[in-house]
This record gives C-alpha cells, structure tokens and sequence, in this order.
C-alpha cells in the first residue's frame, strides 16, 4: 500500500476520533451534574439557561467568524442537553397507549 493511498484514510480517521469529542460533556455527565442539584439550583440553572439562549438569539451573527459561530452552536447544543435534564423530559405515551386508551373510553361511554 503506498503513502499517497494510507493518507487521505488517516487523516479521516482523525477526523473522527476528535469529532466525538469535540461536544463537551456526555449525557450521563450532564444527568449525574443534574441529579445531583436541589430543586431550587435547578430552576435558578434554568433560568440562567433561558437567559443565555435569548442572548445568544438577539446577538448580531454577521460579524462573528466560523469558528465564533461553530462555538455558540455548540454551546447551544450543551444547553439544550441540559436544559432537557432540567426540565425533566415529559411524558411519552406509545401508540399503542393511546390506541388502548381510545378503546377504553369508547367501551365506556
């Protein structure tokens, strides 16, 4: 195998190695940071949160550079992860829940 062909498959391959790190913290980190909060540093986190969004979204983006760009994107990306540990998720409810449901209450009435 020549050099000119192991290259260009190096070079991708370190692309991607450092790409998977290139987020920050894992969603684990985040839930275990989170977990660990009281009620009370968890909502004053959200509003820190929700603070920082409304900043970033009312900066002026045409002057930043890309890699400006790429930083606050990542960053966003960070805060909607832990912003979705804060709040907790939700409620899911397969299909088939709400089929079952649905059937339920149509034998009822």
């Amino acid at each position: 195998m020549k050099i000119k062909h192991l290259l260009p498959a190096l070079t991708l391959l370190l692309l991607f190695s450092f790409g998977a790190q290139a987020n920050g913290l894992s969603n684990r980190e985040i839930r275990d940071r989170v977990e660990a909060m009281t009620a009370e540093e968890k909502q004053q986190r959200a509003e820190v949160i929700k603070m920082r969004v409304e900043e970033i979204k009312n900066m002026d983006k045409s002057n930043l550079t890309t890699a400006e760009k790429k930083e606050l994107k990542a960053e966003m990306k960070m805060m909607r992860k832990e912003a979705k540990a804060v709040g907790g998720g939700g409620i899911y409810i397969s299909l088939a829940g709400i089929l079952i449901i649905i059937l339920v209450l149509i034998l009822i009435l």
